[in-house]
């Protein structure tokens, strides 16, 4: 029960992930100031990235 769990949890955290690397610019338009867009963007695909890298990996381990 405990693996599923996390499994669970795991695949919520990629998901989360995607969604950043996917909606970036449209997140750095609602979230961040008009000056840094592109900077904010590439900020936010590189942390999606990351998270989606660290969620993977707690699904392949569980």
């Amino acid at each position: 029960m405990g693996v599923l769990i996390i499994k669970i949890i795991g695949l919520i955290i990629v998901t989360i992930g995607v969604i950043s690397i996917c909606d970036a610019r449209d997140l750095s338009k609602k979230f961040f100031s008009d000056s840094d867009k592109n900077s904010s963007a590439m900020i936010l695909r590189i942390s999606g990235f990351i998270i989606a890298i660290m969620g993977g990996i707690a699904v392949y381990l569980s």
